[in-house]
């Protein structure tokens, strides 16, 4: 057999492909999986450039994402065509993104009308509290009965009313109805779509969940909330299912091609983690760190700082199922804060030698609080901080204590999942980039007291995508039944050390948190003194 007829062939035996867009806060990549036995076949990845304006502030170029969208599609194309891969084989494209980050274009140019402003940005931190203040009683629930979400600077509604307050571009675009509002979800769709040319505004109930503006009762953006926010009902996108033909790609490559699938990065990985039973979790370890369970078809509300959450919901007919989410600022991005901001390490790869050199943080805490903390506690004006410094602690503990930082935050909110559902988790699943860092991995199991099982395809979250895109009506080349989804092959790493030394660190991390909070308030103190 010649060359051609075997690469031909081997065109044949692969069927039918689907496409995921992964736009994550600190890279994009674009993957392509075989649909029938879930193998990734080839992806390509670009780093994106945080800027951080003033302190707290963090934004992206909503045009270098969309760039760097369109460059990862050719080159994973250029990729497959090498590798004999027909192109026309993929028929679905699914999109999963960083949550929460908040767009503003103009409708009739096409442009933003200002940097996207990152989900861990802390500006509207002022307008938060301001908010707060105004509740009866100064509760940061206030609004959790619709939205299963506290008032805090991480969700889209304050970092929307803090662009209407402040950029004027902004203000001038709503007041002559050319803005759009969207997460990165329904800028990508909208521009891939057509753009300005008939663009669809869309975007899933996962990614809707994350505004404060949507109510997961009702499913749908509730008027109530957008007054409470001042935000024109308007500028929001139309919220579709996770899973259903929402429009068709119209340039490049992969012209004609349906995007079928949308999902918050947190519920994509859930997806490919196969979590579709209530109780099944996951942990996500990318910038921040992110644990899911499912609940089923009901909304359940924590009383131990967890967020509720639509998880997913595959197809215009099918139920909505609701998620507790743990969720972390910090996890990734303080390996990217060691390497840029102090210099002590040129790759994550080396963080994992330099703490391996040591095996211990010998006393030395780092509670990485840089856009305060999230889940359990919703503290806007914790800050990081290092404690237990001797003259002994070199930058290998320091190393070994951001591991560590990683660890005890993913055991806070699994302590406060199990508090909350009554059902201890027996085991973890875990994904995303650092779970390639196998001391991490053992470190965990060792502060979880239960082991941590990682798949060997780390790529869930794009996985997730691209089942949900694939399973779409009109598209149907990717089966959900759960006889049909294909054996998932891991790695398990069971705790080593003993429960005590595991419970007497836990307990020193816990008092550095307390250390960190209450740190960088924006109200003078002296109005409390009456």
């Amino acid at each position: 057999m010649n060359g051609a007829m075997a690469a031909s062939s081997h065109r044949i035996m692969l069927g039918p492909l689907v496409a995921a867009i992964d736009q994550g806060t600190s890279s994009t990549r674009f993957l392509v999986f075989n649909s029938k036995t879930s193998e990734l076949l080839s992806h390509h990845q670009v780093e994106i450039k945080q800027s951080f304006p003033k302190e707290g502030w963090v934004e992206e170029d909503p045009k270098e994402i969309l760039q760097s969208v369109y460059e990862c599609m050719e080159r994973t194309c250029e990729k497959l065509t090498q590798l004999n891969i027909d192109i026309s084989n993929i028929k679905a494209i699914g999109v999963t993104n960083q949550r929460e980050t908040t767009i503003v274009w103009d409708k009739e140019t096409g442009e933003p009308l200002y940097n996207a402003i990152v989900w861990l940005d802390l500006r509207t931190q002022s307008t938060v509290e301001h908010l707060i203040n105004k509740t009866p009683g100064r509760n940061k629930n206030h609004l959790k009965h619709k939205t299963g979400l506290p008032i805090s600077t991480y969700f889209s509604a304050v970092k929307l009313r803090w662009l209407m307050d402040n950029v004027d571009e902004v203000r001038e675009a709503v007041v002559s109805h050319r803005a759009m509002f969207g997460t990165v979800d329904s800028w990508l769709i909208w521009c891939l779509t057509g753009g300005k040319s008939g663009g669809v505004h869309c975007t899933d109930v996962t990614n809707a969940s994350r505004t404060m503006l949507f109510n997961i009762h009702t499913m749908d953006w509730d008027p109530e909330l957008c007054k409470y926010f001042g935000i024109p009902m308007e500028v929001l996108p139309r919220v579709r299912s996770s899973s259903e033909i929402y429009g068709l790609m119209k340039s490049g490559a992969l012209s004609g091609i349906p995007i079928s699938g949308c999902l918050g990065d947190q519920s994509a990985a859930l997806v490919g983690q196969m979590c579709f039973q209530d109780g099944q979790a996951k942990n996500t370890y990318g910038t921040g760190c992110f644990l899911l369970r499912n609940t089923g078809s009901k909304p359940v509300m924590s009383d131990h700082g967890l967020l509720t959450t639509v998880a997913y919901k595959l197809g215009r007919d099918k139920p909505a199922c609701y998620a507790l989410e743990g969720s972390v600022a910090i996890a990734g991005a303080v390996v990217r804060w060691l390497q840029d901001n102090l210099g002590i390490i040129g790759s994550s790869e080396e963080l994992e030698k330099l703490a391996a050199s040591v095996g211990t943080s010998y006393g030395c805490y780092f509670v990485p609080a840089f856009s305060g903390l999230y889940a359990p506690y919703w503290e806007p004006s914790a800050r990081g901080i290092i404690c237990g410094l001797t003259q002994f602690t070199n930058k290998s503990h320091l190393a070994f204590a951001a591991l560590e930082a990683v660890c005890f935050q993913t055991r806070e909110i699994m302590d406060a999942m199990n508090q909350d559902s009554g059902i201890p988790l027996t085991q973890l699943q875990v994904d995303g980039g650092m779970t390639s860092n196998r001391l991490l991995m053992q470190l965990q199991a060792d502060i979880l007291c239960i082991p941590v099982v990682k798949p060997s395809m780390p790529e869930t979250t794009a996985l997730g995508a691209a089942m949900a895109a694939g399973a779409a009506e009109g598209v149907s080349v990717w089966s959900l039944n759960p006889e049909d989804l294909s054996e998932v092959t891991s790695e398990k790493f069971e705790p080593q050390i003993n429960t005590e030394e595991s419970e007497f660190r836990y307990a020193r991390w816990k008092k550095a948190v307390q250390k960190s909070m209450n740190w960088e308030t924006t109200e003078p103190v002296i109005t409390l003194i009456f």
